[in-house]
Order: structure tokens, then sequence, then C-alpha cells
């Protein structure tokens, strides 16, 4: 960053906020504890398949041995280290692919590397294979969907179950991979999204502030490019019922004014109760309906998802628009579910479960056409614990393209990355090169790669313009005539004086509306509404560089300004002047060895040093009464948002008063913590109230630098507060009983402010009793 003050930055590329970030609850990463171990393999005999080998080494059948040869077949990720099931070398990982090659379809059914009741669902909407596919091993298995056609692949793929796809693709490169994803399509029905030769894309028009203009806006803006044919679909920054109707009401509005209701779908990715709610108090509105899920029972608790309750709303889903999955390879595994097998056989499984709510729609409807079922396989939004190189990310958007389209599924791709991963811009830009040939049925699409709202790397406008000219990929058909009809595209399919312009988009839209006014006093209202888009930190592309496919140059500058100063914020340590500033400093640290060790491997930086934990000790025992509060500081993912000038000392100062005016006791000593994640506050907690007598609740309050991306150097601030019998229990408190205030900067949520709220909410969490704590932890 050249000499110029981070505000005057922001306020020049129109990034300041007044965004407040109030959120109901966390639902994050849970418990882990996987082996950092890999796996090392002896040579098998030839011919000699998983079990023979297990029977050979063992004596017996080893599942445990089984789950590692299974993972050691898949290419090197960094999520299955941390699970302890990559292959320890490439002799290991040949003779993991060559065991299970040999292995036949029947045995890898009969053996479940895991049993619950959602892979009993799987099982039971899976086709019972014919003999002749019940012999054949996994690797004829791989020559067969290589060598036959479509119709002979289609024929046997409702009798593959979610383990076997799993397993094959585990035998094929990315170029067999890409070789499958050329000839397998599962189009929607009465539209051309999902077949070969056509590439859709979902609108994400994010806000920070959910912002109706700042939604709508980016759907001019995507529609001047000729982008976004499949949904409009936002991820709300609150999860609130009332919430998330004005943007559904937002989105519907534009679908029924340009007459696309029919054409494509609106959608708010909330949890799937809160859209339901939604269409109960306006009926017809939602369109397509969302939810995230996961490859185990265990893991969907996570999302407040059980099989019953999406049967239950699948019921209910029998028009043009049925359901939208999100999945991910790691997901379950960050969240603390990784119940000891690989990443690639979890996101198989995931594609059973949706593929399961797919028949039961078929069974719903049999007559007309089906509703639609999409899922969106959102690869590289973890971080690096799951994809650390550019090489994985593309391996994983392959293999699950693969799986998603042998499931029998319409599947597209969020080929992402966050901003503490190794992948530049730039890599970003060749991922995508590299995927595309797979020909995904569609990627997510924002004005550039910078997600103004959840600070991660996607796909662009721009990059569905150069997807398209490069692999001739087409636009659903129906959507391509509104686009001529629009005049962004002309009768040959070229681009008009209009492409890239979402003010005329806008104009066409109040000209629908029924608005006379002159094209001048419409264009002069447009420029106010960007003005104050820009200035609430959303950014909005309008025009092109030397190419109809390259961003603004300016535009483009900003993007990379922003990434540098991502990058430069996520590198930086707490200065140890800054640490011994803050008053009455008491300076501990975790078990991450360096920035490096905590940016790559979060666990290290839950866990307390043994220094921390004796300086701790000590605190304690000096207390003559236990405090209601501790503070802790953490330099998390972005120390500067501690560091800049008036963002950490206001807030402290305003908690402070605002907890005394309360009648709450605060601890003496602010605990500094350097590499600290969420969790090494519980464990703070843990040590200092643990040992306490009494049924009074106490409580942490967190301060935490966020995940850089937004310019904004904003910090949040997790507020935990239990009774000293839950603290004494070792990971009892953890995310689910805690709430955050986010978004807090000079640019953002004001400090002050921040921690008048802060004080509101943890006031009202030190009067919850136990079993208010264990509802909360229920749900």
């Amino acid at each position: 960053m050249e000499a110029i003050s981070r505000k005057n930055f922001l306020i020049q590329m129109g990034l300041m906020s007044t965004a407040t970030l109030l959120f109901n609850g966390c639902n994050f990463a849970g418990e882990q504890g996987e082996s950092l171990n890999s796996v090392k393999l002896d040579p098998a005999k030839n011919g000699e398949d998983i079990f023979s080998y297990i029977q050979r080494n063992q004596d017996k059948l080893d599942f445990e041995l089984y789950r590692k040869i299974i993972g050691a077949a898949n290419e090197f990720k960094e999520g299955d280290l941390t699970l302890g099931l990559a292959a320890a070398d490439e002799e290991s990982r040949r003779t993991a692919r060559e065991l299970l090659g040999n292995t036949k379809v029947k045995a890898i059914d009969a053996h479940l590397i895991y049993e619950d009741d959602l892979y009993n669902l799987v099982q039971q909407t899976t086709q019972i294979p014919s003999s002749a596919l019940q012999e054949f091993t996994l690797g004829e298995l791989k020559t067969f969907i290589l060598e036959q056609p479509e119709a002979e692949i289609k024929r046997i793929m409702p009798a593959l179950s979610s383990d076997v796809i799993g397993c094959v693709v585990k035998l094929m490169s990315n170029e067999e991979l890409i070789l499958v994803g050329q000839k397998v399509f599962n189009p929607l029905a009465g539209s051309k999204i999902g077949s070969k030769g056509y590439l859709s894309a979902r609108v994400q028009p994010n806000s920070p502030t959910d912002h109706p203009d700042d939604i709508a806006w980016q759907v001019f803006d995507a529609w001047s490019y000729a982008v976004g044919d499949l949904v409009l679909g936002t991820n709300p920054v609150s999860g609130d019922p009332v919430s998330v109707a004005k943007i559904e009401a937002t989105l519907y509005d534009i679908l029924q004014t340009f007459r696309l209701e029919e054409t494509l779908s609106n959608c708010v990715l909330s949890h799937i109760d809160v859209q339901a709610k939604v269409e109960q108090s306006q009926p017809g509105t939602t369109g397509i309906w969302f939810q995230s899920l996961a490859g185990t029972v265990a893991a969907n608790k996570t999302f407040d998802v059980t099989i019953k309750k999406m049967q239950k709303y699948t019921k209910l889903r029998n028009a043009q628009y049925g359901l939208y999955a999100e999945t991910g390879q790691g997901a379950d595994f960050t969240n603390g579910h990784g119940a000891g097998f690989d990443m690639v056989l979890h996101e198989s499984r995931k594609y059973g479960f949706v593929r399961a709510l797919q028949e039961q729609l078929k069974q719903q409807t049999p007559k007309g056409p089906q509703p639609w079922v999409h899922v969106n396989d959102v690869a590289g939004f973890i971080g690096p614990e799951v994809f650390k190189t550019r090489e994985q990310l593309v391996r994983c958007c392959l293999e699950d393209t693969v799986m998603g389209k042998l499931h029998g599924l319409t599947i597209g791709l969020d080929i992402c990355s966050t901003l503490h991963m190794d992948i530049s811009l730039d890599d970003l830009s060749w991922c995508i090169e590299q995927v595309m040939p797979a020909n995904p049925a569609y990627l997510m699409a924002l004005p550039t790669k910078n997600d103004p709202m959840l600070s991660y790397l996607t796909t662009s406008f721009a990059d569905h313009v150069r997807i398209r000219e490069k692999f001739g990929y087409k636009v659903n058909d129906a959507m391509w005539e509104f686009f001529k009809e629009l005049e962004i595209i002309d009768a040959e399919g070229k681009p008009t004086e209009h492409f890239g312009d979402p003010k005329w988009v806008y104009y066409k839209f109040r000209q629908a509306k029924g608005d006379s006014r002159s094209k001048a006093k419409i264009d002069q209202e447009a420029s106010l509404q960007l003005q104050k888009i820009r200035n609430r930190g959303v950014s909005i592309a309008e025009g092109y560089g030397d190419q109809i496919w390259d961003l603004d140059p300016q535009l483009e500058a900003e993007v990379k300004k922003l990434y540098e100063d991502a990058k430069e914020s996520l590198w930086t340590p707490m200065a140890e002047q800054f640490a011994n500033s803050i008053e009455n400093a008491l300076l501990i640290t975790t078990r991450s060895e360096d920035r490096k060790d905590y940016v790559y491997h979060p666990e290290s930086g839950e866990e307390l040093s043994f220094n921390a934990t004796s300086k701790l000790k000590k605190l304690r025992q000096s207390w003559s009464a236990v405090p209601d509060v501790q503070i802790i500081i953490s330099d998390g993912l972005n120390a500067r948002a501690l560091m800049d000038e008036g963002h950490l000392k206001p807030f402290l100062i305003t908690l402070k008063e605002e907890l005394k005016n309360a009648g709450l006791s605060i601890s003496t000593k602010n605990l500094v913590v350097t590499h600290g994640r969420v969790r090494a506050g519980y464990a703070c907690g843990e040590h200092l109230f643990g040992t306490s007598r009494g049924r009074q609740n106490k409580a942490i309050v967190h301060i935490i630098g966020e995940r850089p991306g937004s310019g904004h150097h904003n910090y949040s601030a997790y507020l935990t507060a239990a009774p000293p019998k839950s603290w004494s229990q070792k990971r009892w408190v953890d995310h689910d009983i805690t709430r955050v205030v986010s978004g807090i900067s000079d640019t953002a949520l004001d400090p002050e402010l921040a921690a008048q709220q802060t004080a509101t909410i943890l006031t009202s969490l030190l009067k919850k009793d136990f079993r208010e704590l264990k509802a909360m932890k229920s749900a």
C-alpha cells in the first residue's frame, strides 16, 4: 500500500460503510482432534484387492486400515492429511489405487466405510445393481465410464452407490475426469441449463447490510454483461425472517417486472426453516429453496438439518423450483464430524442425499416436468486447512463435478478461495481455465472476484464473458433471448453499445414498471443510487477494458488493492509494542509456532501453550473474588484490525464503562493472545472459571481480528457466559452458546456503539440459567 490512510483509501474506493453485522449465534467448526499422521502402505501382491491385503497384513477385517487405504487413494489434499488419511508418498498412493482398482463393486457396497441413517437412505434410493455390475472391479467400472457413451453410463448410474462413485473418481486422472464431465449431462427440465455446451450463472448479489438497492443493482449489473440465467441467489447477513422476506421480495419483483418468473428463480440462502416461514407470509415469492447439506447425520446437525426435516420440506416443493443444495469438501471434518473417512467420500454421500431428495420429488410429481433440483459445490471457501494450493482446488472441482454428474444431478461450482489461501487473483483465473473443460452446469457471478460481504474470491461477470468466448459455452436459450430484448446482445449474438451498462438495464426496468420519465431523469436517479451503493462497500462493474471480458482498469486496480491489503493484513503480526501498550495486559500465546503455522493449521491456535496455562493459573490464584467478566484480546486473522488507530481503545473504554454501570465486575488484567483463534478464548475461560464455586455465570468477551478482504480491518467481539460447572468441562463451552458482534471498525460498526451492543448482549447472557444454555446447545 502507498502512503495513504486506510480511511482515505476506503473513501477513494467507495467502501466506507456503516454496516452493523450483529449475529444471533455462530455455527463454526466443531472439535476436531484429528491426527496428522499419513498413511504408509507396503506394496500389494499382484491382483490383490483391499480386503485380501488387509487380511494378509492384519489377519482380520481392520476398518481403520480399510478407511486409510481408501483415503490414501486420493490425490493429496491438506484436509485428508489433517484427518490422518493422506498417503505418505506416491508409492503408497499407487498401492492404495491398485488395491482399490482390484476391489469389486459389490465388496465396496457390502463393507460400509461408515453407517448411519443418511447412508441407509442413500442405499434405499440406489437401485440394486445387476449381477454384471456387482462383479465389476472399480478399475473395470472406471474403464466402462471412460469408454462408453452417455446413454450406457446413464443406464447404470441409478445403481451406483455414493461410495462406489466416490471410489471410482479416486482412480481417475484430471484428464480422465474432464472426459467424463464432457459427456455426462443432467439438464434441468424445460431448459438448457446443465446441457452440453451450456454454462449458466447464479448471480450472487450480496450486501454487507442486506440493503435491497445493493442487491437489485448487482442483478442489473449482471444482466448488463448477459450473465445470470439460473438463480438470483443472495447470501443474507441476517437470518431474521423479516429481513429475508425483504430480500426475497426485492428479487422476485425484478423477475416479475421483466416477466421472468418461469425462466429463472430467486433465492435467499437462509436456513430452510426461515424460507418456509417467509413463504407462509409471502406466498409464491421464495423461489427455489436452499439448504447447506452434509454427508452424515451428525454433520447435518451443524446446519440444524435432519433427514425428516428435508423430506418434509421436499414434500412442499412440487412446482417448477424445487431444491438448491450447497456442499463442499472439508466442511464435515472442519465442523468436527470427520468420522474417520476422507473428504471425497463425505462429498459423494452429500450428493447421495440430494439424489434421494430428487427421487422423492420424482415420485411426488410423476406427470409433467420435474421440479428443478441443483447442487453447488463450494470448493475452497474454508481455507488452507482443506486446500492449500491451486492444484488441490482444481482437483476438488473436477472430482465433485464428476461425482455430481454420476449421481444424476445438475451440479455447479463455486470455484473460490479465501484470502488466507496461497491462491492469488491470477491463480484463481488459472483454476477456472483448468476446470471449465469439464463443463459444470454453472458458476457463481459477482461484479468482481471479491465478495463484498463474505470476503472471499470467486468468479466475476467478466470471468463468465471470458469463459464463453474461450470455450464457446452458451447461456440458457430463454435467457439469451431476454438479453436480446434488453438490447444488451444484438440479433447476431454480439454485444451492443449497452453491454456493461447497468444504468441501461435499470432504465429498462423502470420502463417495464410503467415509468414515463425521460432516460436522462432515470439516469440521474441511477447515478445517485450507484454512488450510495459504492459508499456502502459494494462494487458495481461498468464498461470493460481492452476486451469485453476485461474489468474496467480502474475497478481492476481497486480489486487488486483490496487483495494486497488483505494479504498484508493476514501476515502482519501483532506488534510487541502495541500488545504492551494495552492497559494491564497479560501476554500469552497459543501452541502455534508462528504466523504460518497459525494460518495453515487452525487447530494450533485453539490450544494454549504451557506457559500460557501457567500464567492463567497465577492470575486465578491472585483473585480474592472471581470477577464476572474476563476480557481477552487476540490477533486473529487480522492484527491490524486491533492496531489501527481508533479501533481497540475506544471499544475497551466504552465496554468497561457499560459493564461497570451494569453492576458487573471485570478482571483487572486484559489477556492478550498471540496467534489466537476463537476457541483459545474458551480455553482461557476453562482455566480461569472452571475451578470456581457457585452457580453464577461467568463470562468472557473475546475481541479478535476478522478474516481480511473488505478493506475495513474489522474485528469481532465473541460473547460467552456459563456457570463454573460448565467451564470445568473441557469443550462444553463452545460456539453454540456464543454470540458475536461483528464488523467493528472506524469505517463500519463504530467501536463505541459496538461496545454498547456488546454490553447489552453480555448482560443478557449472564442472566441465562443452565436450562437455557442447554437449549442453546441443542438448537
